[in-house]
């Protein structure tokens, strides 16, 4: 499971400037099974310490920030090996539970740089709004960490095969039935187990749907039981009312996250502060409009209007109480939240890619669900979630902004054609991982 992120902490522990390395992420989505499996591997000995409810190991940084002090302390008090620069891996999890921790970093960093120390946060977004913490700017290498994306959850699936081969064909060749056909299953999976690790393991594991929603229950309990251990009770119970909201946010027509549909009578002042705690956690994220597309998008976004997705689909579909049935058969009914978890899913591929993303819509109701300036290029993606591709407001988005590049994703096959000055490439849901891919090809980058 997620080749990519060991592919970065290696180059991390090779790098020549290496700062600390500071891994977040929302909560139960592999950071520390990961950093251990990384350690266990590319290390001589690795010095695990874990701040959550451990005052002794936090009272090690109440007295300065000397790092040789608080190496040999953690050293002789919490490890059984000692510490040896170039040898060990030292990993500080759930270090948002220890403010002094995570300014010792910047420490670390001018003063012990051949240390190598891996800093792991699951609520840090969290802690850094609420303590007023000094962060450490410029003084940490980063990896945001996500839930599994699709390719990954299909490889840890025993799929490998039907990734490397969809990975081979030209970009511009329609894919076989061979990969399709297993691939849209795989992708129904997807919907209904999501990205969760510990879900996609029981799921490889047992094949048994049931089983997997015993899991996804409990990250749902778990995430909830969060919102009362780390607010005020008042604070609490709004955050539990957005929580829940969300599911019937994404799936009205126009998803536009209206905060007195979460409270009757309600305004943004009253809840914002809740969707932030949830936003900073990681579990929820926004997505801003971009009325007027130019670059840089972030420059022109309007943070007062937006959507709610989630961090995972499998957690949205069964917080949604969708029987997986559902997703499996299909049903006319379905038709409508099929879209908004289309369209959630898309959201978490792009967040998996390192991609930021914003929507456009017009006075007149025209949208294009996502639109991008990755890597300094415009770009439209028009989401369906079967093989309808008719596209209205792409094509008005690409008569009246011309951008170089659009992108339709559906369970079409892949196909591409212009539309005036852009070139509209279609590419399949299941196919989505290959998105840089067509990104760099219309760039002429290899």
């Amino acid at each position: 499971m997620y080749r990519r992120v060991i592919e970065e902490f290696i180059l991390w522990k090779n790098k020549k400037n290496r700062k600390p390395l500071l891994v977040t992420g929302v909560r139960q989505c592999g950071k520390t099974y990961l950093i251990k499996e990384f350690g266990n591997s590319e290390f001589k000995r690795m010095a695990y310490f874990n701040f959550d409810g451990n005052e002794g190991l936090q009272s090690i940084f109440d007295y300065d920030f000397d790092v040789d002090r608080i190496i040999d302390e953690l050293g002789s008090v919490a490890s059984s090996e000692d510490i040896i620069p170039g040898e060990t891996l030292v990993v500080f999890d759930e270090i948002q539970d220890c403010p002094r921790a995570i300014q010792s970093l910047k420490y670390f960093c001018e003063n012990k740089p051949e240390l190598h120390l891996v800093a792991a946060g699951s609520l840090l977004g969290v802690a850094l709004r609420k303590e007023g913490i000094s962060f450490p700017v410029g003084k940490v290498d980063r990896i945001e960490m996500y839930p599994m994306s699709f390719d990954e959850f299909v490889i840890a699936d025993g799929g490998t095969k039907y990734i490397d081969g969809v990975s081979k064909l030209h970009l511009d060749r329609e894919i076989s039935s061979l990969y399709t056909v297993p691939l849209e299953k795989y992708l129904k999976n997807y919907y209904i187990v999501g990205g969760m690790p510990e879900a996609a393991q029981r799921w490889v594991d047992s094949h048994d749907y049931g089983e997997v929603e015993d899991v996804q229950d409990r990250i749902l309990k778990d995430y909830a039981d969060d919102f009362g251990k780390h607010t005020t009770p008042e604070t609490t119970t709004k955050i539990k009312l957005i929580w829940d909201a969300i599911p019937s946010q994404i799936a009205r027509d126009n998803n536009k996250f209206i905060f007195s549909h979460v409270k009757k009578g309600a305004r943004s002042k009253d809840l914002e502060d809740a969707l932030g705690w949830l936003v900073n956690a990681g579990i929820a994220g926004k997505l801003c409009m971009v009325p007027t597309p130019e670059i840089p998008l972030s420059g022109m976004a309007d943070n007062t209007y937006f959507k709610v997705y989630m961090s995972d689909v499998g957690l949205l579909r069964r917080k949604s109480r969708v029987n997986y049935r559902t997703i499996l058969e299909g049903d006319s009914s379905f038709i409508h939240f099929k879209g908004a978890l289309t369209e959630n899913y898309v959201y978490t591929q792009l967040k998996c890619m390192g991609i930021d993303s914003y929507f456009w819509r017009t006075k007149a109701d025209a949208e294009i669900d996502f639109i991008t300036d990755h890597e300094g290029v415009l770009m439209p993606i028009e989401v369906k979630s079967a093989d309808n591709t008719k596209a209205k407001s792409l094509h008005m988005f690409c008569n009246r902004y011309k951008p170089k590049m659009a992108i339709k994703t559906s369970l079409k096959n892949v196909g591409d054609n212009m539309d005036g000055d852009t070139h509209v490439w279609s590419i399949p849901l299941y196919a989505l991982f290959r998105f840089e891919e067509y990104l760099y090809s219309e760039l002429g980058w290899k």
